[in-house]
């Protein structure tokens, strides 16, 4: 009886535990510090000629909307996220920094490394200024104030790199990192053995990390003046002249909101935060389908009319088709704000950490709570209710079929963005894995689309809990396996 008993139990399907939502690594406070910081320079930008006139300045002072307000305002963002991070989330004391602060290494055992290390980044760096100055786009329009910051940034990020990295030399658990690599692989003769040591594997860790940064820190720092110029300089009466002006300002506001903490997102990867780069993502399907979306392959590519995918020819956008509806007007507005601003708290959440393309930590508060890509979902749901490319001014179904055609093409590489971006996570963080699976249970959009997949195998093969099988899953396809290998 017994024997039975035990054996019954050992051959009983073993019920498996469901996933649970793991704690995020940023915490929401970051993001809404910097947030309030941004908020408060913005007021003072506005209202700086008054706070001139009462420190008693002469002269004809008006508001700060420059290009300069609209950089320094990331100081005022990025100020309050790194306080945060240190006093209240004590980012530095976490083993993810790589760092171990009783580590207390003389400086004459770490100096040679270091002069490695430094090597690195100086020879990275000569390497990024040569292409910008190769690449043309960089020296026409907006992206030339990114070159004129570049510029003014390069000699103090000199100076500074020395101290900085022989101080966290001190502290490094592993002191040959990717950046270590490749300064060996510059500094070091063919012939010296100790090149041996040089893993080629950590020389593309530290390109693919340099690349996305110096890409996507031009490009930000470029769109940075623009909206806040327009947010600096609103005029209140014409802002709330209507509801079309006052949902185009609040979106306005949202997508600096967005900028200013997307941009200090990419350019403070500093290790004691725990916002460095700890990988790039290594499939070109997922540098394809980024790349796409941004300068110069999208001037060529997506957006206005007469490009490849041009979604907008012959629109005229939500504002045209229903003026004169004041009601709707109203409803619209306040949809698109929603969009925008699901859009822009996907960034706030990221506090300091924002960038595409890397892997920084995994984020599961904020929307990606409810989706694993609150950005993607929200923008292109805006770009079907604002621009509104089936309704066309020239009358042509030819258009009307045209724009949706490109548009739902555009969904598609957004699509294939998120994709890859899972397959890179889910190669890094078993922490992103647990996520993944909690989100296919609890996800506002994913798991309906497991039901409809258990309710289809159903339909195909019977009940799965009589099979035992993972409706969930794909033919041939291990729960074990799932998401090691690339999406592409």
């Amino acid at each position: 009886m017994s024997t039975n008993t035990h054996s019954s139990a050992a051959n009983a399907p073993v019920a498996s535990a469901k996933p649970t939502l793991p704690k995020s690594d940023v915490s929401s406070g970051v993001g809404f510090a910097g947030l309030l910081g941004l908020l408060g320079w913005i007021l003072f930008c506005r209202n700086f000629p008054l706070i001139a006139g009462g420190f008693g300045l002469e002269g004809d002072v008006g508001v700060l909307s420059g290009p300069y307000a609209a950089l320094m305002a990331m100081v005022f963002t990025a100020g309050p996220m790194a306080i945060w991070s240190l006093l209240v989330d004590r980012v530095h004391l976490r083993a993810s920094t790589g760092l171990d602060w009783n580590l207390q290494r003389p400086l004459d055992e770490t100096i040679g490394i270091s002069s490695v290390k430094i090597i690195g980044l100086w020879t990275t760096w000569a390497v990024i200024g040569g292409l910008y100055c190769l690449c043309r786009w960089y020296w026409d329009g907006s992206y030339l104030f990114a070159m004129e910051v570049m510029g003014l940034a390069i000699v103090p990020m000199i100076v500074l790199s020395v101290p900085y990295v022989m101080w966290l030399d001190r502290h490094m658990v592993d002191l040959k990192d990717a950046t270590w690599h490749f300064g060996a692989l510059i500094a070091t003769h063919p012939s010296d053995p100790s090149r041996a040591e040089i893993d080629m594997e950590a020389v593309k860790k530290h390109w693919r990390a340099w690349i996305i940064k110096a890409f996507f820190s031009a490009f930000m720092i470029s769109i940075l003046p623009g909206g806040f110029a327009v947010i600096v300089e609103a005029d209140p009466g014409a802002v709330l002249a209507n509801p079309f002006e006052i949902g185009m300002f609040l979106i306005t506001f949202l997508f600096v909101v967005d900028v200013q903490i997307g941009t200090v997102g990419y350019l403070f990867t500093l290790r004691p935060l725990d916002a460095h780069i700890r990988s790039g993502n290594p499939f070109i399907g997922g540098w394809l389908a980024a790349l796409l979306c941004y300068p110069p392959f999208v001037w060529g590519l997506i957006g206005n009319n007469g490009q490849i995918l041009s979604y907008e020819g012959n629109t005229a956008g939500w504002g045209y088709w229903f003026e004169g509806q004041t009601e709707l007007l109203w409803v619209w507005a306040a949809w698109l704000v929603f969009l925008t601003a699901i859009y822009a708290w996907a960034t706030v959440v990221f506090g300091i950490r924002f960038s595409n393309l890397t892997y920084r930590g995994v984020l599961t508060n904020g929307p990606y709570r409810f989706t694993r890509h609150p950005a993607y979902l929200s923008k292109n749901l805006f770009w079907w209710c604002s621009v509104m490319p089936f309704l066309v001014t020239s009358g042509s179904y030819v258009d009307v079929v045209r724009n949706t055609f490109f548009l739902l093409v555009v969904n598609g590489i957004y699509y294939w963005r998120a994709r890859t971006e899972e397959a890179h996570l889910l190669a890094e963080d078993p922490k992103y894995r647990q996520y993944y699976d909690w989100m296919e249970e609890n996800g506002v959009i994913t798991s309906r689309l497991a039901k409809l997949k258990r309710l289809a195998w159903g339909a195909v093969v019977g009940d799965p809990r009589k099979s035992g099988a993972d409706p969930a899953q794909p033919l041939g396809q291990s729960t074990a396996h799932r998401g090691e290998e690339p999406a592409e």
